[in-house]
Protein backbone atom coordinates (compact mmCIF):
# COMPACT_ATOMS: atom_id res chain seq x y z
CA UNK A 1 0.00 0.00 0.00
CA UNK A 2 2.87 2.04 0.73
CA UNK A 3 4.32 1.35 -2.56
CA UNK A 4 1.54 2.20 -4.42
CA UNK A 5 0.92 5.86 -2.44
CA UNK A 6 5.07 6.17 -3.19
CA UNK A 7 4.32 5.53 -6.80
CA UNK A 8 0.75 7.91 -7.13
CA UNK A 9 3.29 10.55 -6.44
CA UNK A 10 6.44 10.14 -8.15
CA UNK A 11 3.86 10.00 -11.31
CA UNK A 12 2.09 13.18 -9.46
CA UNK A 13 5.33 14.85 -9.55
CA UNK A 14 7.07 14.02 -12.53
CA UNK A 15 3.98 15.20 -14.15
CA UNK A 16 4.52 18.25 -12.73
CA UNK A 17 8.08 18.46 -14.18
CA UNK A 18 7.35 17.55 -17.78
CA UNK A 19 7.25 20.96 -18.59
CA UNK A 20 10.77 21.88 -17.04
CA UNK A 21 12.34 18.62 -18.77
CA UNK A 22 10.70 19.41 -22.28
CA UNK A 23 12.81 23.22 -21.82
CA UNK A 24 15.66 21.77 -20.59
CA UNK A 25 16.08 19.10 -23.87
CA UNK A 26 15.05 22.54 -26.08
CA UNK A 27 17.59 24.19 -24.32
CA UNK A 28 20.12 21.81 -24.80
CA UNK A 29 19.08 21.06 -28.60
CA UNK A 30 20.61 25.30 -29.13
CA UNK A 31 23.91 23.94 -29.04
CA UNK A 32 23.15 19.97 -30.20
CA UNK A 33 20.13 20.05 -32.52
CA UNK A 34 20.24 16.17 -32.39
CA UNK A 35 17.79 17.21 -28.95
CA UNK A 36 15.37 18.83 -31.00
CA UNK A 37 14.78 15.52 -33.56
CA UNK A 38 12.29 12.71 -32.92
CA UNK A 39 11.12 14.78 -29.76
CA UNK A 40 7.84 12.20 -30.39
CA UNK A 41 9.51 9.39 -29.06
CA UNK A 42 10.41 10.99 -25.60
CA UNK A 43 6.86 11.19 -25.33
CA UNK A 44 6.71 7.07 -26.42
CA UNK A 45 5.08 8.16 -29.50
CA UNK A 46 6.97 6.01 -31.88
CA UNK A 47 7.43 5.19 -35.53
CA UNK A 48 4.83 3.48 -37.01
CA UNK A 49 7.36 1.36 -38.92
CA UNK A 50 8.37 -0.51 -35.54
CA UNK A 51 7.51 -4.03 -34.54
CA UNK A 52 6.08 -4.66 -31.29
CA UNK A 53 7.00 -7.80 -29.95
CA UNK A 54 10.37 -9.15 -28.53
CA UNK A 55 13.15 -7.69 -26.24
CA UNK A 56 13.61 -4.44 -25.45
CA UNK A 57 17.88 -3.54 -24.54
CA UNK A 58 18.19 -0.22 -22.77
CA UNK A 59 21.22 1.44 -23.26
CA UNK A 60 21.19 4.77 -21.98
CA UNK A 61 24.68 6.70 -24.24
CA UNK A 62 27.56 5.55 -26.32
CA UNK A 63 29.29 3.97 -23.26
CA UNK A 64 26.30 1.51 -22.58
CA UNK A 65 25.77 0.80 -25.77
CA UNK A 66 29.48 0.09 -26.16
CA UNK A 67 29.58 -2.26 -23.29
CA UNK A 68 26.31 -4.10 -24.21
CA UNK A 69 27.75 -4.75 -27.84
CA UNK A 70 29.29 -8.36 -27.10
CA UNK A 71 25.39 -9.23 -25.16
CA UNK A 72 23.28 -7.64 -27.58
CA UNK A 73 25.18 -9.64 -30.55
CA UNK A 74 25.10 -13.12 -28.87
CA UNK A 75 21.33 -12.17 -28.22
CA UNK A 76 20.50 -11.17 -32.01
CA UNK A 77 22.76 -14.96 -32.80
CA UNK A 78 20.50 -16.98 -29.95
CA UNK A 79 17.42 -15.29 -31.01
CA UNK A 80 17.39 -14.87 -34.59
CA UNK A 81 13.85 -14.63 -35.30
CA UNK A 82 12.84 -12.30 -32.63
CA UNK A 83 12.30 -8.47 -32.77
CA UNK A 84 15.31 -6.78 -30.80
CA UNK A 85 14.84 -2.81 -29.64
CA UNK A 86 17.72 -1.13 -28.67
CA UNK A 87 16.94 1.99 -26.51
CA UNK A 88 19.14 5.03 -25.38
CA UNK A 89 18.37 8.59 -24.28
CA UNK A 90 21.05 10.42 -25.81
CA UNK A 91 21.30 11.50 -29.66
CA UNK A 92 25.29 10.03 -29.85
CA UNK A 93 24.02 7.12 -27.92
CA UNK A 94 21.63 6.39 -31.06
CA UNK A 95 24.11 7.19 -33.11
CA UNK A 96 26.71 4.83 -31.97
CA UNK A 97 24.00 1.84 -31.86
CA UNK A 98 23.35 2.62 -35.90
CA UNK A 99 26.99 2.36 -36.72
CA UNK A 100 27.54 -1.08 -34.14
CA UNK A 101 24.39 -2.92 -35.20
CA UNK A 102 21.99 -0.79 -38.39
CA UNK A 103 19.18 -2.99 -39.04
CA UNK A 104 20.24 -5.90 -37.49
CA UNK A 105 18.22 -3.62 -34.50
CA UNK A 106 15.30 -1.70 -34.72
CA UNK A 107 15.62 1.46 -32.09
CA UNK A 108 14.24 4.41 -30.51
CA UNK A 109 14.69 6.77 -27.80
CA UNK A 110 13.25 5.34 -24.19
CA UNK A 111 10.22 7.51 -23.04
CA UNK A 112 10.25 9.76 -20.26
CA UNK A 113 9.13 8.68 -17.21
CA UNK A 114 5.97 9.60 -17.34
CA UNK A 115 2.52 7.78 -16.77
CA UNK A 116 1.43 8.04 -20.43
CA UNK A 117 4.71 8.67 -21.99
CA UNK A 118 5.25 4.69 -20.78
CA UNK A 119 2.11 3.38 -21.80
CA UNK A 120 2.12 4.78 -24.84
CA UNK A 121 5.65 3.56 -25.44
CA UNK A 122 4.54 -0.41 -24.12
CA UNK A 123 1.38 0.12 -26.45
CA UNK A 124 3.39 0.25 -29.34
CA UNK A 125 6.08 -2.44 -28.53
CA UNK A 126 4.40 -4.85 -26.19
CA UNK A 127 7.94 -6.39 -25.40
CA UNK A 128 8.53 -10.18 -23.88
CA UNK A 129 11.35 -8.57 -22.30
CA UNK A 130 13.17 -5.30 -20.89
CA UNK A 131 16.64 -5.14 -20.18
CA UNK A 132 18.63 -2.49 -18.10
CA UNK A 133 21.73 -1.92 -17.53
CA UNK A 134 23.66 -0.86 -13.90
CA UNK A 135 21.53 1.95 -12.46
CA UNK A 136 19.13 2.85 -14.82
CA UNK A 137 15.97 2.58 -12.39
CA UNK A 138 12.79 4.31 -13.93
CA UNK A 139 10.10 3.59 -11.49
CA UNK A 140 7.37 4.33 -13.44
CA UNK A 141 8.31 2.48 -17.05
CA UNK A 142 9.34 -0.76 -14.50
CA UNK A 143 6.45 -0.42 -12.21
CA UNK A 144 4.12 -0.73 -15.57
CA UNK A 145 6.65 -3.38 -17.68
CA UNK A 146 5.91 -5.51 -14.07
CA UNK A 147 2.14 -5.40 -14.05
CA UNK A 148 1.71 -6.02 -17.91
CA UNK A 149 3.83 -9.39 -16.83
CA UNK A 150 6.81 -8.23 -19.13
CA UNK A 151 9.70 -10.05 -17.65
CA UNK A 152 12.59 -7.25 -16.40
CA UNK A 153 16.08 -8.10 -15.93
CA UNK A 154 19.04 -5.11 -14.53
CA UNK A 155 22.09 -6.65 -15.66
CA UNK A 156 25.71 -5.64 -14.96
CA UNK A 157 24.18 -4.00 -11.51
CA UNK A 158 26.34 -1.10 -10.36
CA UNK A 159 25.37 0.39 -6.87
CA UNK A 160 28.51 2.34 -5.14
CA UNK A 161 28.15 3.54 -1.70
CA UNK A 162 27.71 6.73 -2.68
CA UNK A 163 24.48 5.87 -4.78
CA UNK A 164 23.35 3.77 -2.03
CA UNK A 165 23.47 6.64 0.76
CA UNK A 166 21.45 9.00 -1.71
CA UNK A 167 19.38 6.13 -2.36
CA UNK A 168 18.71 5.55 0.63
CA UNK A 169 16.62 8.80 0.99
CA UNK A 170 14.16 7.37 -1.43
CA UNK A 171 14.00 3.61 -0.27
CA UNK A 172 10.41 4.08 -0.46
CA UNK A 173 10.25 4.14 -4.14
CA UNK A 174 13.84 2.33 -5.22
CA UNK A 175 13.58 -0.87 -3.19
CA UNK A 176 10.40 -1.67 -4.64
CA UNK A 177 11.37 -0.81 -8.26
CA UNK A 178 14.25 -3.29 -7.38
CA UNK A 179 12.72 -6.13 -6.81
CA UNK A 180 10.14 -5.48 -9.37
CA UNK A 181 13.30 -7.09 -11.00
CA UNK A 182 12.59 -10.74 -11.97
CA UNK A 183 16.82 -10.91 -11.68
CA UNK A 184 19.32 -8.61 -11.20
CA UNK A 185 22.88 -9.63 -12.24
CA UNK A 186 25.54 -7.64 -10.13
CA UNK A 187 29.09 -6.96 -11.23
CA UNK A 188 31.28 -7.99 -8.36
CA UNK A 189 30.28 -9.05 -4.57
CA UNK A 190 30.68 -5.68 -3.74
CA UNK A 191 27.99 -4.26 -5.83
CA UNK A 192 25.89 -7.38 -4.80
CA UNK A 193 26.17 -6.99 -1.17
CA UNK A 194 25.15 -2.65 -1.93
CA UNK A 195 21.94 -4.25 -3.21
CA UNK A 196 21.34 -6.57 -0.79
CA UNK A 197 21.33 -3.92 1.56
CA UNK A 198 19.67 -1.37 -0.32
CA UNK A 199 16.27 -4.00 0.61
CA UNK A 200 17.06 -6.06 -3.10
CA UNK A 201 15.38 -10.02 -2.24
CA UNK A 202 18.70 -12.24 -2.25
CA UNK A 203 16.65 -14.60 -4.53
CA UNK A 204 16.64 -12.34 -7.38
CA UNK A 205 20.03 -11.08 -6.76
CA UNK A 206 23.16 -13.20 -8.26
CA UNK A 207 26.97 -12.09 -9.56
CA UNK A 208 27.82 -12.55 -13.09
CA UNK A 209 30.86 -9.84 -13.84
CA UNK A 210 31.05 -6.85 -15.35
CA UNK A 211 29.94 -7.54 -19.41
CA UNK A 212 32.13 -3.81 -19.85
CA UNK A 213 35.41 -6.75 -19.83
CA UNK A 214 33.58 -8.23 -22.91
CA UNK A 215 35.17 -5.81 -25.88
CA UNK A 216 36.59 -6.50 -28.51
CA UNK A 217 38.65 -5.44 -31.78
CA UNK A 218 36.66 -6.06 -34.92
CA UNK A 219 37.36 -5.24 -38.66
CA UNK A 220 35.48 -2.09 -38.19
CA UNK A 221 37.41 -0.76 -35.48
CA UNK A 222 40.80 -2.54 -37.14
CA UNK A 223 39.45 -0.39 -40.59
CA UNK A 224 38.98 2.96 -38.88
CA UNK A 225 42.20 2.39 -37.39
CA UNK A 226 44.17 2.44 -40.47
CA UNK A 227 41.81 4.97 -41.55
CA UNK A 228 43.12 7.40 -38.53
CA UNK A 229 46.63 6.13 -38.88
CA UNK A 230 46.68 7.61 -42.42
CA UNK A 231 45.71 11.25 -41.55
CA UNK A 232 48.91 11.25 -39.19
CA UNK A 233 51.75 12.25 -40.74
CA UNK A 234 55.26 11.13 -39.42
CA UNK A 235 55.97 9.11 -36.89
CA UNK A 236 55.07 10.99 -33.45
CA UNK A 237 54.36 10.32 -29.37
CA UNK A 238 51.09 10.67 -29.41
CA UNK A 239 48.89 11.33 -25.45
CA UNK A 240 45.27 10.70 -26.17
CA UNK A 241 43.33 12.46 -23.86
CA UNK A 242 39.68 10.31 -23.78
CA UNK A 243 35.90 11.57 -22.98
CA UNK A 244 36.75 15.27 -21.50
CA UNK A 245 34.62 17.43 -19.10
CA UNK A 246 34.54 20.83 -18.68
CA UNK A 247 37.90 21.36 -16.69
CA UNK A 248 39.50 18.69 -17.87
CA UNK A 249 40.79 19.94 -20.86
CA UNK A 250 42.44 23.08 -19.11
CA UNK A 251 44.50 20.10 -16.94
CA UNK A 252 45.31 18.64 -20.34
CA UNK A 253 46.53 22.31 -21.71
CA UNK A 254 48.53 22.59 -18.75
CA UNK A 255 50.32 19.74 -18.77
CA UNK A 256 50.80 19.70 -22.69
CA UNK A 257 52.84 23.21 -22.05
CA UNK A 258 55.04 20.95 -19.56
CA UNK A 259 55.74 17.83 -21.69
CA UNK A 260 56.03 19.90 -25.32
CA UNK A 261 59.75 21.08 -23.58
CA UNK A 262 60.95 17.47 -23.67
CA UNK A 263 58.87 16.02 -26.56
CA UNK A 264 58.60 19.16 -28.70
CA UNK A 265 57.24 16.48 -31.48
CA UNK A 266 54.38 15.28 -29.15
CA UNK A 267 50.81 15.27 -30.92
CA UNK A 268 47.78 15.50 -28.26
CA UNK A 269 44.32 14.18 -29.45
CA UNK A 270 41.74 14.90 -27.38
CA UNK A 271 38.24 13.57 -27.19
CA UNK A 272 35.23 15.55 -25.60
CA UNK A 273 32.72 13.42 -24.32
CA UNK A 274 29.81 15.50 -25.52
CA UNK A 275 29.42 16.65 -28.86
CA UNK A 276 27.73 19.95 -27.87
CA UNK A 277 31.43 21.37 -26.36
CA UNK A 278 33.27 20.41 -29.44
CA UNK A 279 33.28 24.26 -30.26
CA UNK A 280 34.22 25.46 -26.87
CA UNK A 281 37.17 23.14 -26.97
CA UNK A 282 38.43 24.25 -30.05
CA UNK A 283 38.18 27.90 -28.43
CA UNK A 284 40.29 27.04 -25.69
CA UNK A 285 43.17 25.49 -27.56
CA UNK A 286 43.42 28.34 -29.61
CA UNK A 287 42.88 30.92 -26.41
CA UNK A 288 45.98 28.69 -24.87
CA UNK A 289 48.00 29.55 -28.42
CA UNK A 290 48.10 25.83 -29.76
CA UNK A 291 47.81 25.12 -33.22
CA UNK A 292 45.02 23.17 -33.84
CA UNK A 293 42.93 20.53 -36.68
CA UNK A 294 39.71 19.12 -36.16
CA UNK A 295 38.83 15.92 -37.14
CA UNK A 296 35.78 17.03 -39.05
CA UNK A 297 37.85 18.41 -41.64
CA UNK A 298 39.34 15.63 -43.00
CA UNK A 299 42.71 17.16 -43.17
CA UNK A 300 45.67 15.61 -42.82
CA UNK A 301 47.43 16.05 -39.45
CA UNK A 302 51.03 17.59 -40.60
CA UNK A 303 53.92 18.51 -38.27
CA UNK A 304 53.24 21.48 -37.00
CA UNK A 305 49.81 20.55 -35.30
CA UNK A 306 50.00 20.52 -31.85
CA UNK A 307 46.32 19.22 -30.89
CA UNK A 308 43.70 17.20 -33.06
CA UNK A 309 40.22 17.44 -31.85
CA UNK A 310 37.84 14.30 -32.50
CA UNK A 311 35.19 16.31 -33.24
CA UNK A 312 33.27 13.31 -34.61
CA UNK A 313 31.38 10.42 -32.91
CA UNK A 314 32.22 6.82 -32.82
CA UNK A 315 36.03 6.71 -33.09
CA UNK A 316 37.53 7.06 -29.51
CA UNK A 317 38.25 3.36 -29.65
CA UNK A 318 40.23 3.24 -32.83
CA UNK A 319 42.37 6.30 -31.18
CA UNK A 320 43.39 4.82 -28.56
CA UNK A 321 45.31 2.20 -31.07
CA UNK A 322 47.38 5.71 -32.15
CA UNK A 323 47.92 6.16 -28.70
CA UNK A 324 51.72 6.18 -27.16
CA UNK A 325 49.40 7.04 -23.71
CA UNK A 326 45.99 7.01 -22.77
CA UNK A 327 44.46 9.56 -20.27
CA UNK A 328 40.82 9.03 -19.27
CA UNK A 329 38.66 12.30 -18.60
CA UNK A 330 35.89 12.70 -15.94
CA UNK A 331 38.55 11.29 -13.13
CA UNK A 332 39.63 14.64 -12.92
CA UNK A 333 36.38 16.19 -11.03
CA UNK A 334 32.94 14.79 -9.75
CA UNK A 335 32.23 12.52 -12.36
CA UNK A 336 33.50 8.72 -11.42
CA UNK A 337 35.83 8.53 -14.64
CA UNK A 338 35.39 6.58 -17.89
CA UNK A 339 36.00 3.40 -18.89
CA UNK A 340 39.96 2.42 -18.49
CA UNK A 341 39.08 -1.30 -20.84
CA UNK A 342 38.95 0.39 -24.13
CA UNK A 343 42.52 1.56 -24.28
CA UNK A 344 43.60 -1.42 -22.30
CA UNK A 345 42.21 -3.69 -25.04
CA UNK A 346 45.01 -2.09 -27.33
CA UNK A 347 47.62 -2.80 -24.39
CA UNK A 348 47.71 0.64 -24.11
CA UNK A 349 49.52 2.67 -20.61
CA UNK A 350 46.62 4.23 -19.10
CA UNK A 351 47.06 6.95 -16.61
CA UNK A 352 43.86 8.54 -14.85
CA UNK A 353 42.76 11.12 -12.18
CA UNK A 354 41.60 10.67 -8.51
CA UNK A 355 37.88 9.72 -9.00
CA UNK A 356 37.36 7.36 -10.67
CA UNK A 357 34.23 6.24 -8.37
CA UNK A 358 32.81 4.52 -11.26
CA UNK A 359 34.69 1.57 -11.66
CA UNK A 360 36.02 0.72 -8.73
CA UNK A 361 36.46 -3.23 -9.25
CA UNK A 362 37.93 -2.41 -12.17
CA UNK A 363 40.63 -0.25 -10.73
CA UNK A 364 41.22 -2.75 -8.32
CA UNK A 365 42.01 -5.28 -10.48
CA UNK A 366 43.92 -2.68 -12.90
CA UNK A 367 46.18 -1.44 -9.90
CA UNK A 368 46.92 -5.02 -8.40
CA UNK A 369 48.18 -6.04 -11.87
CA UNK A 370 50.16 -2.97 -12.10
CA UNK A 371 48.50 -2.12 -15.49
CA UNK A 372 47.12 1.39 -14.55
CA UNK A 373 48.49 4.77 -12.98
CA UNK A 374 46.44 6.51 -10.81
CA UNK A 375 46.89 10.37 -9.89
CA UNK A 376 46.55 10.48 -5.77
CA UNK A 377 44.30 13.25 -4.81
CA UNK A 378 47.13 15.06 -2.47
CA UNK A 379 44.65 18.49 -2.05
CA UNK A 380 40.84 17.95 -2.87
CA UNK A 381 41.93 18.07 -6.46
CA UNK A 382 43.90 20.94 -7.02
CA UNK A 383 44.37 21.59 -10.73
CA UNK A 384 47.98 22.57 -9.56
CA UNK A 385 49.29 19.74 -8.34
CA UNK A 386 47.13 17.43 -10.92
CA UNK A 387 48.61 19.36 -13.54
CA UNK A 388 52.52 18.68 -12.20
CA UNK A 389 51.90 14.99 -11.04
CA UNK A 390 50.06 14.23 -14.44
CA UNK A 391 53.10 15.64 -16.69
CA UNK A 392 55.21 13.46 -14.52
CA UNK A 393 53.58 10.23 -14.42
CA UNK A 394 52.84 11.19 -18.21
CA UNK A 395 57.10 11.89 -18.94
CA UNK A 396 58.15 8.79 -17.35
CA UNK A 397 56.01 6.92 -19.53
CA UNK A 398 57.15 8.43 -22.61
CA UNK A 399 60.42 8.01 -21.96
CA UNK A 400 60.41 4.35 -21.16
CA UNK A 401 59.28 1.77 -23.83
CA UNK A 402 59.79 -0.53 -21.55
CA UNK A 403 57.22 1.18 -19.16
CA UNK A 404 54.57 1.77 -21.99
CA UNK A 405 54.87 -2.51 -22.65
CA UNK A 406 54.73 -3.14 -19.43
CA UNK A 407 51.75 -1.13 -17.87
CA UNK A 408 49.83 -2.21 -21.41
CA UNK A 409 50.33 -5.74 -21.13
CA UNK A 410 49.22 -6.23 -17.37
CA UNK A 411 46.06 -4.18 -18.44
CA UNK A 412 45.26 -6.35 -21.70
CA UNK A 413 45.73 -9.27 -19.21
CA UNK A 414 43.05 -8.04 -16.78
CA UNK A 415 40.79 -7.12 -19.62
CA UNK A 416 41.19 -11.03 -21.02
CA UNK A 417 41.13 -12.77 -17.51
CA UNK A 418 37.61 -10.73 -16.67
CA UNK A 419 35.38 -12.00 -20.11
CA UNK A 420 32.80 -13.84 -20.14
CA UNK A 421 30.10 -11.52 -18.34
CA UNK A 422 28.10 -11.39 -21.31
CA UNK A 423 27.72 -15.15 -22.56
CA UNK A 424 26.20 -15.28 -18.52
CA UNK A 425 24.31 -12.59 -18.43
CA UNK A 426 22.33 -14.05 -21.78
CA UNK A 427 21.93 -17.45 -20.10
CA UNK A 428 19.81 -15.78 -17.29
CA UNK A 429 17.23 -13.73 -20.02
CA UNK A 430 16.83 -16.77 -21.64
CA UNK A 431 15.76 -18.43 -18.53
CA UNK A 432 13.41 -15.91 -17.80
CA UNK A 433 12.24 -16.05 -21.65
Amino acid sequence: MRYQFSLMLYRLVFLCLLPIIWLLLLLRSIKHKAYRQRLSERFGLLPRHLQSGGIIVHAASVGEVIALKSFITQLLEAKPTEVITVTTFTPTGSEQVKKLFGDRVQHCYLPLDSTFCVAAFLNKLKPQAMVFMETELWPNLIAQSRDQGIKLLLINGRLSKKSMNSYRKLAWLITPTINSFDKVLCQSQVNYDNFITMGADTHRCKISGNVKFDISVNQTVKDKQQELVRFVEGERLIWVVASTHKGDEKIAFDVFALLLEIFPQLLLIIVPRHPERFNDVAALCNERGYSIIRRSTQEKVTSDKQVWLLDTLGELLPTCALASVVTMGGSFSDIGGHNPLEPALFKKPIVVGPDMSNFVEVMQQLIAEKGIVQIADKAGLNNINIAEDLSQAIKAILLSAETQQALGESAHRVVTQNQGASQRTLKQLLKLL
